[in-house]
């Protein structure tokens, strides 16, 4: 059985490859991007240093820094605004992942119309599109790689899964340097983002050999590397092993899928304003629990990438070994629950119901090696309150 693989055209990695990104903008044929980040990456002078690069290469940049954390339908107007009035023949998403989603979703939009619940999951978009190019500075979302996009509804507040081509950045220049000053806060939450993404695209029912060997890949590096990036910052062979592996994460979910973490993460990000790779590693370990008896291979295979298990472990045992370390790392990360995050008990009690249909609703769900029922996501949103 075939299987359809999706990756950005062109990727230039390394340190040092944003000062090229203005070649790179250029030799696609580009002149006019404009550059989506946020305040902070603006205020720092982050921002306005890339685009000397692209200026240094004949382009006519313009940058849009009014992006918000987890992006809201609201938020892309003044985005929207912001292409047409520099009249942009493409899209330059710099910052996490929430600049990248923008990014991803402006370009769309711009071509198309329309409004984002129109482009959400089941749809697949693989209509026109502006050109993006991705420029992260997490180590994380894997959003440079992927044909994703995640935009909350700020009626319903639904954190929509939008999905396909139309969404793949046409150029990825992924740059270790743009990640050294990261908080540990941050490099906890958006490393283990990569290790879920690498996990579920592996276990994930939509897994195939390619993302498989991905996926494997990005498990061992974040093993070795996680724990050293979190404690020492300063550490480039340890900034530089988790940018790659993100990417390679990256790329592996997006040509498998994400499963039931995801499915049920979106919902806490939505409701309660928690970033995302906090909401997955939340959820992580437990999902994991309730999720190893149905694929015991699959599970032992992350074990051992992740050097939680031998191969003188039987499957069964390795896979209870990643339960362990899964709840471990975080332990080591100090990933609070939701209780000491700070939510209600009243609040999260109340909106479970709603949490649980839209986890189910936005497919990830089904890809998982158990596909739950909305009693027991119900169940496992209880379970990790505490």
């Amino acid at each position: 059985m075939s299987v359809s693989l999706s990756l950005p055209r062109i990727m230039r990695v390394g340190p040092g490859a944003a000062n090229e990104l203005g070649d790179v903008v250029a030799g696609l044929g580009l002149r006019r991007p404009l550059v989506v980040t946020d305040a902070f990456l603006a205020g720092t002078g982050a921002a306005e240093r890339l685009t000397v690069t692209l200026k240094g290469a004949g382009l006519d940049p313009r940058i849009f820094s009014e992006t918000v954390p987890d992006p809201t339908t609201d938020s892309l107007a003044s985005g929207l605004k912001a292409l047409r009035d520099h009249k942009a023949d493409a899209v330059i998403g710099f910052g996490g992942g929430s600049p990248l989603d923008t990014a991803k979703a402006l370009a769309l939009l711009a071509v198309q119309g329309g409004h984002m619940r129109d482009y959400k999951a089941p749809r697949t978009n693989l209509g026109p599109a502006l050109p993006v190019i991705a420029v992260p500075t997490t180590a994380g979302s894997g959003s440079e790689a992927t044909q994703f996009t995640i935009i909350t509804d700020s009626v319903t507040n639904e954190k929509m899964l939008c999905l396909g081509p139309s969404f793949l950045p046409l150029a990825a220049v992924i740059d270790v340097d743009l990640t050294m000053s990261m908080p540990p806060r941050l490099t906890a939450d958006t490393g283990i983002d990569a290790l879920t993404h690498a996990v579920e695209a592996y276990v994930s029912r939509k897994a195939n050999p390619f993302s498989d060997s991905l996926a494997l890949t990005a498990i061992t590096s974040i093993g070795r590397h996680l724990r050293q990036a979190y404690a020492h910052g300063a550490d480039a062979e340890a900034r530089e092993a988790m940018m790659l592996a993100a990417t390679y994460a990256g790329i592996a979910f997006s040509n498998s899928s994400v499963a039931l973490v995801h499915g049920m993460s979106r919902p806490i990000g939505a409701h309660f304003h928690v970033a995302h790779g906090l909401s997955n590693a939340m959820l992580f370990p437990a999902v994991t629990a309730f999720s190893v008896s149905a694929a015991p291979a699959r599970y032992a295979d992350c074990a051992r990438a992740l050097g939680a298990a031998t191969a003188s472990d039987s499957d069964t045992r390795a896979a209870e070994k990643l339960v362990e370390a899964l709840r471990t790392l975080c332990h080591d990360l100090e990933v609070p629950t939701p209780r000491d995050y700070g939510i209600d008990q009243e609040a999260w009690t109340r909106l479970t119901p709603l949490m649980a249909e839209q986890a189910l609703a936005s497919g990830s769900p089904a890809n998982n090696p158990v596909v739950p029922t909305i009693d027991e996501i119900q169940s496992l949103y209880s379970q990790i309150y505490a």
